[in-house]
């Protein structure tokens, strides 16, 4: 639409007056009715807000009992009733977890160097090629 002095020109229907064009427009979008809508964060807010977050904690970020039920069935393979004092397996959880992290941060790297911002397998594969871990 392109406006002139008190005139909107549309390409369907020529020229016609402001007035009738601002009525017609009030005419077809209905009121809300005064019902506000929740507030939304903007896409990307919150999960920089969460990125910031665990940034800082130093909490353990994976649940204690499935980390402990992992680690005795992989303790399975090797020996059958095997005990573990609970630090042993929270040790092992505080190992685990900062090794995920700092691979996590290697395959962002990698993901960043081939110009994306989401990471894909390949990036976590190269990522563990560089470290020496797979060959």
């Amino acid at each position: 639409k392109e406006m002139t002095r008190g005139v909107v020109r549309t390409a369907a229907r020529g020229t016609i007056p402001l007035k009738i064009s601002q009525k017609v427009a009030r005419k077809s979008a209905p009121s809300t009715g005064g019902v506000k809508k929740p507030h939304r964060y903007r896409p990307g807010t919150v999960a920089l807000r969460e990125s910031r977050r665990y940034q800082t904690s130093t909490e353990l970020l994976i649940r204690k009992l499935p980390v402990q039920r992992l680690v005795r069935e992989i303790a399975q393979h090797f020996k059958t009733d095997l005990r573990f004092q609970s630090a042993a397996i929270g040790a092992l959880q505080e190992a685990s977890e900062a090794y995920l992290v700092g691979l996590f941060e290697d395959t962002n790297v990698c993901a960043i160097h081939a110009k994306r911002v989401t990471i894909v397998p390949k990036d976590m594969q190269l990522a563990r090629r560089i470290r020496g871990e797979r060959a």
